[in-house]
């Protein structure tokens, strides 16, 4: 009854706008969010109130601020997408005693699965203490099933109750459904995602250094760096077959993102790198 499956955790996002927003209210995401809160937002004809962010990160005290009384829904991110910056679990726990009861908070853990040790999230166990809390993931990431396309939501039965009024019924379908059971079962994939993505987040990060090019430390599989004439970077990496994300629609115009691939993946995009600066 905790739960709602999706097309991808996108699919939970956009359930939850359409569940609970209305023409007016007001949504709260930061600065440097997932472009995807304020498509849903504008989709249903909310307005969009955008916090500055912190060090690349989420401000919460700010957020706070930005409260008023046509508040409906705030988004978090947590690693945010795209700059791969985490919030402390007692400060994210902190924040969401602080927020109304009538206002939702949609919680987007979808590369929680990269995390170690005492980062790792226990929003599950905070869903009966915050009964507005929505939490939002994805089989897309560390599990490898991004184009199969399923995600979920977890949050107090009678917010689900309500978003499966709206979910269409056949949203997900069978091989989805079959894939995602078989990679809950498979922790030694996991983990194995996991290894290789820490080894090739050490592998890039040394080579940016060695660049004398500033990034932000990620919790992510991915890394944002900066470097001048980006645009122009992204377009000489495009020609030598290499895909980063240019993120200046995220406010960041000096800055790329790259997936942390396997090592010679990696290797290869460093080559190209320093060829092109």
């Amino acid at each position: 009854n905790g739960l709602i499956f999706g097309n991808g955790s996108n699919d939970i996002l956009e359930l939850t706008a359409r569940t609970f927003l209305k023409v007016g209210d007001e949504v709260i995401f930061s600065q440097h969010a997932f472009a995807v809160y304020s498509l849903v937002t504008q989709a249903m004809g909310a307005i969009g109130v955008k916090v500055p962010a912190y060090n690349f990160s989420h401000d919460l005290s700010k957020m706070i601020d930005a409260i008023t009384s046509k508040t409906k829904m705030i988004f978090i991110a947590n690693p945010n997408n795209p700059t791969g910056t985490l919030i402390p679990k007692n400060e994210l726990k902190a924040f969401l005693g602080k927020i109304p009861q009538h206002i939702i908070v949609v919680l987007d853990e979808a590369y929680d699965e990269y995390l170690d040790g005492d980062d790792k999230s226990v929003s599950f166990t905070w869903l009966n203490e915050f009964p507005n809390l929505i939490i939002s993931r994805t089989f897309s990431k560390a599990y490898g099933l991004a184009g199969l396309r399923v995600g979920f939501g977890a949050s107090n039965p009678e917010i689900i109750q309500f978003m499966n009024r709206v979910r269409q019924p056949f949203n997900v379908n069978n091989l989805a459904q079959d894939a995602a059971v078989a990679a809950l079962l498979d922790d030694a994939f996991v983990t194995e995602s996991k290894m290789l993505n820490n080894n090739g987040k050490k592998q890039l990060e040394s080579a940016f250094q060695k660049l004398h090019l500033s990034f932000i430390p990620t919790f992510g599989n991915f890394i944002s760096f900066k470097v001048d004439r980006a645009s122009q970077v992204f377009e000489a990496l495009l020609k030598a077959g290499i895909i980063v994300r240019p993120i200046a629609n995220y406010e960041m115009p000096d800055y790329l993102r790259v997936s942390i691939g396997l090592k010679e993946e990696n290797e290869r995009f460093i080559q190209a790198l320093e060829t092109i600066i």
